[in-house]
């Protein structure tokens, strides 16, 4: 069973009617987002690598014609029509790590209309959790104002694969490191961790935990003050770190309480020390509200910590996107459904400064001062410019660094930020406006 059968049943029934029915000229589908969340000033497109990575090596095999036919209550040869399918579309999209609005596609799938419905909830499903959490990061990073940010959502993802996908997508928009070893060591990532509360409770005490972990652990050291009472902690750690000779490079870390004030006395101590050169790290379920109370409280706290909440999106954790038919066989489609009406065509977004971005026909020339956005990436079924996964995520980084500079500052607000929104080119509205008529009088022709 292949990555052909994670879709939706409706997606198997539709894609064996248009084969019986010979619909298997080239269809487009646009994916985009309806409305950008509450408290979100913008989106960060991602999702794209495992869409690619999905698309390149898709087949429907004999198991998943068995799987199929056993979803649908019917014989095999009832789905054998689906055997041996391949995706052989193109694929234009919004290169991972850009910033990007409502409304705005972030990828086109032009393929055979059978190919390209039957990959549509796969599709869907990555840009839409990646998108969510790639954002909700970039947020934290905002927040963080130049201090670093880590991930440390593992345990608490839906899922491991979310999990590696978090840790990649955190590093995409600026985190400096992950607490997960395998997609550490898969991106090329920094792998950053401490020790648990159970590790200072093996111990008869905190110093005899903190001096064990130094034994195992020489050079630079972090040690997780909490457990107890915080201040005590500090206290030991100062001895510890003395005893040894340990320092730079050095941390503790706070987990649990009032991590502003906590600072503040943790930072008191260390600096009485003479151990101004050990951070601070702070833990325990931040995101970018309440790193941002904490940066703009002047809280001494050097590296922030964040796992639950961003790596779930938990105040926003989905997106309402959609994944629309806009052509057929050359022809404009469009659906009139109330409040759900997609513009018809094939489409392009094109980048004008401030973000005053405009939305337009694919082939219609760009404004003098836009830049379009989408790309394509993948012809006839095969990755237009493969690269290499390291060499992806720098370039995913380099975009979102460049995006996020440029975004206005109203969008780039913690609490209660204005996110642009993108206009309709004229060239786009007209051709909507002659599809609407069209529909319109087969509907009247229908009825009448």
């Amino acid at each position: 069973m292949s990555d052909a059968t994670t879709t939706d049943l409706y997606e198997v029934t539709m894609a064996l009617s248009y084969l019986r029915e010979g619909l298997t000229r080239p269809a487009t589908f646009s994916l985009f987002v309806r409305d950008v969340p509450p408290d979100r000033g913008f989106l960060v497109a991602a999702g794209l690598e495992s869409v690619l990575g999905c698309l390149s090596g898709f087949r429907v095999d004999a198991d998943d014609v068995e799987v199929f036919a056993s979803a649908l209550d019917r014989p095999p040869d009832d789905a054998e029509p689906l055997l041996g399918l391949t995706f052989t579309g193109d694929v234009r999209a919004v290169p991972e790590g850009r910033v990007v609005l409502a409304g705005e596609p972030l990828v086109e799938i032009t393929a055979p209309l059978p190919q390209a419905q039957l990959v549509e909830s796969y599709v869907l499903n990555q840009v839409n959790h990646q998108t969510t959490v790639a954002s909700k990061c970039a947020r934290c990073v905002l927040a963080a104002r130049g201090h670093p940010v880590v991930d440390f959502s593992l345990r608490r993802t839906h899922g491991t694969d979310a999990a590696y996908q978090a840790a990649r997508l955190g590093a995409v928009v600026g985190f400096a490191g992950t607490s997960n070893v395998a997609a550490a060591h898969a991106e090329g990532l920094p792998a950053v961790g401490t020790m648990a509360h159970s590790y200072i409770e093996v111990f008869g005490s905190e110093e005899e935990a903190f001096r064990a972990f130094a034994r195992a652990h020489p050079g630079p050291v972090t040690f997780l003050v909490d457990t107890y009472d915080t201040e005590n902690g500090v206290a030991t750690a100062v001895r510890v770190l003395k005893d040894l000779g340990l320092g730079p490079g050095c941390a503790i870390r706070l987990d649990s309480g009032d991590l502003g004030a906590l600072a503040v006395r943790s930072r008191r101590i260390l600096d009485a020390a003479g151990l101004h050169e050990v951070s601070i790290v702070a833990s325990g379920g931040l995101d970018e509200f309440a790193v941002d109370r904490l940066v703009r409280s002047g809280a001494p706290i050097d590296t922030y910590a964040v796992g639950t909440k961003a790596g779930v999106s938990a105040d926003a954790p989905y997106l309402d996107s959609a994944y629309k038919l806009v052509e057929y066989d050359g022809r404009p489609v469009m659906k009139l459904s109330s409040a759900k009406v997609t513009a018809p065509g094939r489409k392009q977004v094109f980048r004008r400064p401030g973000y005053a971005d405009v939305i337009g026909l694919h082939d219609e020339p760009p404004p003098p001062d836009g830049e379009p956005l989408l790309e394509t990436v993948m012809r006839h079924g095969m990755r237009d410019r493969p690269g290499t996964r390291h060499s992806r995520l720098d370039e995913a980084r380099g975009r979102f660094a460049a995006d996020l500079a440029a975004l206005p500052a109203d969008a780039r607000r913690i609490t209660s930020p204005v996110a642009p929104k993108a206009v309709l080119s004229r060239p786009l509205t007209e051709l909507a406006a002659r599809v609407r008529r069209r529909i319109e009088r087969e509907i009247l022709a229908g009825t009448g």
